[in-house]
């Protein structure tokens, strides 16, 4: 990289003062300050530069529910962490390393998380009397030692970003608003970041608005020259890149992975795609990719309202397209009409649910596991759907396409539950080749069906094996058939009221689904046998549980680890597993849903392991717990 120090060129920096150059193996970073600030921008930034890089990656992005919370408070306060190495990571970090607090808010909203010994970078300018009594600071912890156990360098970041546009004719509002790129351009000084892909990167966002751009590159370029020239640091700090599969990798996040499972679906089993959906976070940027593909047979529909946008994809799917829907807790519980109706015509129906804090309204920014009995139990009367959860942002991709075999297979609808960690995680994701993906093709009904010789189409007749009934297009000379709501006789599907037709039809859709074919699941077990204890999750605790269990191993405990993708039915050898472990413990961000399940099927002694608190498992919490069962199961023995 070259260009002068004072920032000219063409958009890459060198330095010129020699600086101790520490290696590392891992940096977590959080960026903090009100929801104005833009640090989400920030941190997506940072990490898109890193998985440039080639580090191995996990992002936490945290922020209010408000569109615009009250400035300078607690409640405002927005914050985006990253968690990159020189390894396979699984989360996005417990402690930041390095803490960026944009004012006092993010400072106190963040400093409990921030490890003795640990950078907080501040900018000063925002430590005014006013805005450090809005958050209930008695004195300046800049200045009453409080700060103490902790690296503190002070930035006056507002300052430095005016004083960098100064000649640029931007108003000292438009200019302060750019001081995000300023704490973006340090912190890229300090771990050798690549500044090339930011400054495309800005140009290209603020294509519109030229003078805009340049404000931001000029403002990046003055962080990156301030850590330069500045005394105040006099170490920066590398991480090598990962030694990941080979192959062609890119950062994505998990609605985005999802949207594009979906476009490879439709690809993939050569049917149109239609989304039906109403935004909801934080599922919304399904949609908002989605609608990105129309080159790709996809058709986005931003319905009036939950009802209609489930009504519109299962119209679809009874149209012969993939019918998709997506939304989160609260509409979950006004599609289950709609997804009864899947469920009694049989129709291929992907519905996704991102998962957020509740009841009601909840915490529309914050992730939970909570809708697991929803999706099971949350519709009247014997309504079974499958349902599946990817486990990591890339997973997403994967299960979509997974969602969809079931759903085309045995006709049916799917529930497919991620949450919020997941959704607005990132990591690196290895590109698949295409061809390497399933066959998902359906074959459609083309003739009369009728076993009785009548020359008639029965629209329920089934396949032997995935007991799935034959699918018709709307239309099809000779193939006129009758399916809706009401109970339907078998076979020929007219509106039956019989009493042992009922029972049977229940038990078919029933035994459908318990006899989905799905992987058994494996269990990560390095003892050889040894561990007396399993660590079983489902959703986005699959990398806290996966970290904890390192850290148990490395202690010379020994314990077995399994996950959970498939929830309904559950794989065949599950009960298998459970028995051969003495103690089962499941950690879930609910009060216990899986646990509930497993309890109930397996009659298998679960130790339940719970938070609800809107954010995700922290490893060093699940050590603690993991440690502790085992010690205790020592004792006993």
């Amino acid at each position: 990289m070259s260009t002068s120090a004072n920032g000219s060129g063409t958009g890459a920096l060198s330095a010129t003062r020699p600086t101790e150059v520490s290696q590392l193996d891992r940096v977590v970073i959080r960026f903090a300050g009100d929801s104005g600030d833009g640090m989400q921008l920030t941190g997506d930034r940072f990490t898109s530069e890193a998985a440039a890089f080639g580090n191995d990656l996990a992002t936490l992005p945290n922020y209010p529910a408000e569109i615009r919370a009250p400035q300078g408070t607690i409640p405002g306060v927005s914050s985006f962490q990253v968690h990159f190495a020189d390894y396979d990571i699984l989360t996005p970090g417990d402690r930041p390393d390095v803490l960026v607090a944009m004012n006092p808010a993010a400072l106190k909203a963040n400093l409990a998380d921030v490890p003795n010994g640990g950078t907080i970078i501040v900018n000063t300018d925002e430590f005014t009397k006013r805005n450090l009594s809005k958050v209930g600071y008695g004195s300046d912890p800049l200045e009453d030692d409080s700060l103490s156990a902790y690296e503190v360098h002070r930035v006056a970041m507002s300052t430095l970003t005016q004083g960098a546009l100064a000649d640029t004719g931007l108003g000292k509002k438009d200019a302060e608003r750019c001081k995000n790129m300023f704490a973006l351009g340090l912190l890229s000084w300090m771990y050798h970041r690549p500044t090339e892909g930011t400054e495309r990167f800005l140009r290209e966002k603020f294509a519109k608005k030229p003078d805009i751009a340049e404000a931001n590159v000029l403002a990046f370029r003055a962080g990156w020259n301030y850590g330069e020239t500045t005394e105040a640091f006099g170490t920066t700090f590398e991480v090598a890149p990962a030694k990941l599969a080979r192959g062609t990798y890119r950062q994505i996040t998990g609605n985005t992975a999802l949207a594009y499972g979906i476009v490879a679906a439709g690809q993939r089993s050569g049917l149109p795609v239609l989304l039906g959906t109403y935004p909801i976070t934080p599922a919304s940027d399904v949609l908002h990719e989605l609608s990105k593909h129309k080159n790709f047979g996809i058709l986005t529909f931003q319905a009036e309202d939950e009802i209609a946008g489930i009504g519109a994809a299962l119209g679809a799917s009874y149209g012969g397209a993939l019918g998709v829907t997506s939304t989160s807790g609260p509409g979950i519980a006004l599609k289950s009409e709609t997804i009864g109706l899947g469920v009694m015509t049989e129709l291929p129906l992907l519905v996704i649910d991102v998962q957020r804090g509740g009841p009601s309204t909840g915490l529309p920014t914050k992730t939970e596991q909570a809708d697991l009995l929803q999706a099971m139990f949350g519709r009247n009367s014997e309504s079974p759907v499958p349902i599946v959860a990817p486990c990591t942002p890339a997973d997403c991709f994967d299960i979509a396409l997974e969602a969809t075999r079931i759903a085309l297979t045995y006709r049916t609808p799917v529930l497919l539950l991620s949450d919020g960690a997941i959704a607005n995680g990132s990591e690196p994701w290895l590109i698949p080749d295409v061809e390497s993906l399933p066959d998902l093709r359906v074959t459609f009904a083309s003739e009369p069906n009728a076993p009785d010789g009548s020359g008639e189409f029965w629209p329920y007749v089934r396949d032997p094996e995935t007991l799935a009934r034959e699918w018709a297009v709307p239309g099809t000379p000779g193939l006129q058939h009758r399916i809706g709501g009401l109970e339907k006789a078998d076979g020929k599907g007219n509106i039956s009221y019989d009493p042992d037709n009922h029972d049977h039809m229940v038990r078919l859709r029933q035994r459908k689904i318990d006899n989905i074919d799905v992987p058994d699941v494996e269990v990560d077990d390095p003892s050889g046998g040894r561990a007396r204890v399993l660590a079983l999750g489902w959703g986005s605790s699959f990398g806290p549980i996966g970290a904890a269990c390192r850290r148990v191993r490395k202690n010379g405990m020994p314990i077995a680890q399994a996950h959970l993708r498939h929830l309904n039915p559950f794989p065949k050898n599950l009960g298998e597993v459970l028995a051969a472990y003495d103690t089962v413990v499941v950690p879930e961000m609910n009060l216990g849903q899986l646990a509930t399940l497993l309890r109930a099927k397996y009659l298998a002694d679960i130790k339940s392991y719970t938070k609800i608190a809107g954010l995700p498992f922290k490893a060093e919490e699940l050590e603690n717990v993991f440690t502790d069962i085992i010690r205790d199961k020592e004792v006993v023995a």
